[in-house]
């Protein structure tokens, strides 16, 4: 799976608005090159929401756990919630720092900062990890659906 590949997968979700940071949008330059998910029927970047998933091609700071300074590394990362993330690792978001951490290739991780909110990752998925992360980026998706859908009610 590269990079775009997952971006256009994620992007032809049922109203998924995906945003890519670069040079001259007004972005912060630690962002260029990223990518950031969200559920959006009106195609705008919501303001009280956060992404549902977001794919980083760099280590940002205090963040240098998935080595991402290597060329063409980029890490998945998808909020799957507490329960599901227990399923999915073993242990409770809240022991996320004794959950497997991101600094393998095509294996899912705990995030290394956001683990104790529920996310996981995967640095350059690849065969290993692909369904998984497809099935992951879906949920994540029909949750993200479901919890716009019911705010407007």
């Amino acid at each position: 799976m590269t990079l775009d590949d997952i971006v256009n997968m994620v992007g032809s979700f049922d109203n998924t608005l995906a945003q890519r940071p670069r040079e001259g949008d007004g972005t912060p330059e630690l962002a260029w090159g990223d990518a950031f998910f969200y559920y959006s029927p009106d195609g705008s970047i919501p303001t009280a929401t956060q992404p549902f998933a977001t794919i980083v091609t760099k280590d940002y700071p205090g963040d240098e756990l998935s080595r991402l300074d290597r060329p063409e590394a980029f890490r998945v990362n998808v909020v799957v919630g507490k329960q599901e993330f227990e399923h999915i690792l073993g242990v409770p978001p809240r022991e996320a720092a004794r959950a497997p951490q991101a600094d393998t290739d095509d294996t899912l991780a705990a995030h290394p900062q956001y683990g104790t909110a529920g996310w996981v990752s995967v640095v350059n998925p690849s065969s290993q990890t692909e369904s998984q992360v497809r099935e992951l980026l879906e949920s994540a998706h029909s949750v993200a659906k479901a919890r716009y859908e019911r705010r407007q009610h």
